[in-house]
């Protein structure tokens, strides 16, 4: 278990759970404030059958791609949907996020599992050292709800993952749009999220009046971000919902 002492030594702060990071900016701090916890676990329990799909699908295809991984880390698991699963696969687990409630909500979900860490900190700024996990994940449109320096936490994605080593990113494909915003429409009535603009709502943007913005990064974006931090992706789209950017880090 020497890879478990490895990562926990590569933490900077020694708080055993959560590690404080002050920067936010708009949207991080409605996914920090507003909608984290049991209140980001009810927008799941009110996806439509196709979403509940298109999320199992996710999944799934991260599961096929860790499966033989020691040390993993998820950049914004919530309250640790997706970390559970794969700590049924990977010998170690981490999950990082910016919000206390769901960092608190995943130790409770996460249970009987033992062999996971949780980490507060800014995907843009990552505690770890550079080359230590195997596999390095970020799905379900993450990018955009961090709403951080997209360059930065690819750049930081890249940086802690070993070379040879699997790094993952997903986002929307257009194909399930309507899908999509027929689910936020629900999050919207269900009170989790404002009222949706239908005037800003488009092209892959969804805007609500509370100020809360869901934007979604094409394929071709996820190629040029790891293109201009030396690195080659590969988009592929699995359930004719998701886009996955899988990436096999190349050394230098």
């Amino acid at each position: 278990m020497d890879f478990v002492l490895r990562a926990l030594l590569q933490v900077v702060y020694t708080n055993l759970i959560c590690i404080s990071v002050l920067r936010y900016d708009l949207t991080g701090m409605y996914y920090r404030e507003k909608l984290s916890g049991l209140r980001l676990r009810e927008c799941y329990d009110v996806a439509p059958d196709r979403i509940r799909q298109y999320l199992e699908a996710e999944i799934q295809f991260v599961l096929s791609n860790v499966k033989d991984a020691s040390l993993v880390l998820e950049l914004g698991c919530g309250y640790g949907r997706v970390l559970k699963p794969i700590a049924s696969y990977a010998s170690f687990v981490i999950g990082s996020d910016i919000s206390d409630d769901s960092l608190q909500l995943a130790k409770s979900y996460m249970k009987p599992f033992r062999n996971y860490m949780l980490v507060q900190t800014d995907a843009a700024e990552l505690s770890f050292r550079s080359n230590l996990f195997d596999a390095v994940l970020c799905i379900q449109n993450g990018l955009s709800a961090f709403e951080a320096d997209s360059n930065r936490v690819i750049r930081e994605s890249i940086r802690v993952t070993k070379n040879n080593g699997t790094i993952l990113f997903s986002s929307y494909s257009p194909k399930i749009w309507e899908e999509r915003l027929k689910w936020f429409r629900k999050q919207s009535e269900a009170g989790l999220l404002g009222k949706i603009d239908d005037h800003r709502t488009l092209n892959g943007t969804i805007a609500c009046y509370d100020g809360f913005t869901a934007t979604t990064f094409s394929g071709t974006d996820f190629v040029k971000l790891f293109a201009e931090a030396g690195q080659h992706a590969q988009i592929i789209e699995i359930d004719n919902s998701s886009l996955f950017c899988r990436v096999t880090k190349e050394g230098k």
